[in-house]
């Protein structure tokens, strides 16, 4: 049976996808009037001192961590690089 563990791991890096634009306004003014880019953010977590990096993509419009801030990791025991990233 596999036991899931969890652990707190600290957001590296948080990048814009410029390239995939979600516009939220019907009628707009500019190019980018009304719109929102999803993220990609990087966090480094540690199991049994050996580290690891997930990244996890956050949809358009929703709250994005900033770098520095903790964030929980819940892994796999006898997978740690196989993680999700609430």
């Amino acid at each position: 049976m596999l036991s899931v563990q969890e652990t707190m791991g600290t957001v590296v890096s948080v990048a814009k996808q410029w390239w995939l634009k979600v516009n939220t306004k019907p009628i707009r003014l500019h190019g980018l009037d009304g719109a929102v880019f999803p993220h990609v953010i990087k966090v480094k977590y540690t199991v049994d001192g050996i580290g690891y990096t997930k990244r996890k993509w956050i949809g358009a419009g929703k709250p994005v961590p900033p770098v520095g801030s903790s964030v929980k990791v819940i892994y796999h025991e006898d997978k740690p690089q196989k993680a999700r990233v609430q």
